[in-house]
């Protein structure tokens, strides 16, 4: 079986003590392909460096709605002449994050949004979206932005907002999270979705699955999203990961 994690940090603090070996690891545990999306431009770099180390490791660069606070036209440049690069794939990690209270004000974000969207369509590359309890604006800014495709990474939307991406041409992606008790809606939206629009994912080193809830989070278990999928959809494993890795190869412009 081979796989694609198409959204990994290991650019994290959390693998410090043993990055390299970890990535080291992956082919042997089934894992093709891994995209490493920065959150700021010192982990835009990173994921740069380690995708030049690794040959089946690709980047993403971007500003997280997190970190976004000091988002120039410096930084817009900066993003600019990181995704020249040959192994960067993708813009992202962007969006709105509306969960935490000291994140920057909401229409900042969206403004910034607004902008690496804009540098997206300008370099050709896909986006990775990261939507957390800002569906509706989240939604608004992708719909102003018609010549830009990307992904919803660990989907949290509704069955609505998911079919209006889809008829849009985005791709949604799934984590460990539809491993646990709680992901009924989550469920429902990979019951619906058609499978040339599902890309699996970890979010390494955060969302690790079960039956391995608590432990760091690594690409080594992007099976038990695969696995969870064909559950529901009444698909082998294997299948699932066929499909899901030609999808992120083609969505990423992986040869």
């Amino acid at each position: 079986m081979k796989l694609f994690d198409t959204h990994a940090h290991y650019d994290s603090g959390a693998f410090n003590a043993d990055r390299r070996e970890v990535l080291a690891s992956m082919p042997a545990k089934g894992v093709e392909l891994i995209l490493n999306p920065g959150c700021d431009l010192a982990s835009s770099e990173m994921a740069i460096a380690l995708a030049e180390a690794f040959p089946f490791l690709y980047a993403a660069v971007g500003v997280h709605p997190s970190d976004c606070a000091g988002f120039t036209e410096d930084t817009w440049n900066s993003l600019w002449a990181l995704a020249t690069h040959p192994k960067v794939k993708a813009i992202g990690e962007i969006g709105l994050d509306y969960h935490w209270k000291d994140n920057p004000p909401p229409e900042f974000q969206q403004e910034v949004f607004h902008r690496q969207m804009d540098l997206a369509q300008s370099a050709g590359r896909p986006v990775i979206v990261h939507d957390r309890e800002a569906h509706h604006d989240c939604l608004e800014v992708v719909k102003a932005h018609p010549g830009v495709t990307g992904v919803y990474h660990c989907y949290s939307g509704s069955l609505e907002d998911a079919k209006t991406l889809v008829k849009l041409g985005w791709m949604l992606s799934f984590t460990g999270v539809i491993t646990y008790k709680n992901a009924r809606k989550s469920l429902e939206v990979v019951d619906w979705l058609p499978m040339d629009q599902i890309m699996i994912e970890t979010d390494s080193p955060y969302l690790t699955p079960e039956p391995f809830r608590g432990k760091r989070n690594d690409s080594g278990y992007v099976c038990r999203v695969a696995e969870t999928i064909a559950q529901v959809k009444g698909m082998d494993t294997e299948e699932v990961a066929r499909i899901t890795l030609e999808n992120g190869k083609q969505f990423f412009g992986i040869l």
